[in-house]
């Protein structure tokens, strides 16, 4: 199963806009290799070896750059420049947090609606994820995970919800990142996702958000290191040299 990103990941906003500008490409492959842990977590941007990478100046990579720290994926450092951000310790519970404001709105949203296609959408993903968790790979199995909560913000027609959630997206995957023993997802589906989906089709939000915060909950603790209770998968990370391509040219098959 290929290691399919987030599409959140690979998009340059969640608005609509008529071409993407340099400035959004090299953004989008920034958010690629940060995802991917090509450039690893606490990692310093060199500017002028992604750039030659990209072919691409240093000014319109300074300007994706800071897209990303307004994001909380990059941190600027005065006299020191910009370096991949480190979540940990009471970062984790921030994200956790808001990724819990962002989804429990969505949530509301969605049982108010009780639209059929849209809660079809959001099944297809758990599918997907529960297909996901069936294999040996951690970062195919983060991927589906980060990818069906998108998939229920979005279903909620919100695009201020859907970039939020796009920004916590990359932050949860840092988050992930930035423990020492390595890359770990859970490998059962939590009973917290069925609880969710059932609470949807009922149009019962308070349900679906005790699910939530009871998944985040759960989350929070194995990033935390306070959780050994439950089985989980391990990727190391593999940080290429050759981290990009060039903007302009398509990757290599």
């Amino acid at each position: 199963m290929p290691r399919e990103m987030p599409r959140s990941v690979g998009r340059a906003s969640v608005l609509r806009v008529p071409r993407l500008s340099t400035v959004d490409l090299i953004a989008i492959e920034l958010r690629k290799a940060i995802f991917s842990g090509a450039l690893p977590v606490g990692a310093p941007l060199r500017e002028v070896e992604i750039a030659s990478q990209l072919g691409v100046s240093r000014s319109p990579l300074r300007e994706a750059a800071q897209r990303l720290v307004q994001d909380g994926v990059l941190v600027s450092v005065p006299g020191r420049g910009m370096s991949v951000a480190v979540i940990e310790g009471d970062d984790i519970d921030d994200v956790y947090a808001m990724r819990l404001a962002v989804e429990a709105q969505a949530v509301r949203i969605i049982t108010r609606t009780g639209d059929a296609a849209v809660l079809e959408r959001i099944r297809v993903a758990f599918d997907e994820y529960a297909g996901a968790s069936r294999g040996e790979d951690a970062m195919t199995i983060g991927n589906a995970d980060l990818e069906f909560h998108q998939v229920l913000v979005d279903a909620a027609g919100s695009e201020r919800l859907s970039r939020a959630m796009a920004a916590l997206v990359m932050q949860t995957r840092i988050a992930s990142f930035s423990v020492a023993d390595g890359y770990t997802v859970r490998r059962s589906v939590s009973p917290t996702y069925d609880t969710l989906l059932a609470a949807l089709a009922a149009g019962d939000a308070p349900a679906g958000i005790r699910a939530l915060e009871e998944q985040f909950a759960d989350a929070a603790l194995r990033l935390h290191g306070e959780d050994d209770t439950v089985d989980t998968v391990e990727t190391d990370v593999d940080e290429d040299r050759q981290v990009f391509q060039p903007i302009d040219a398509p990757a290599a098959e």
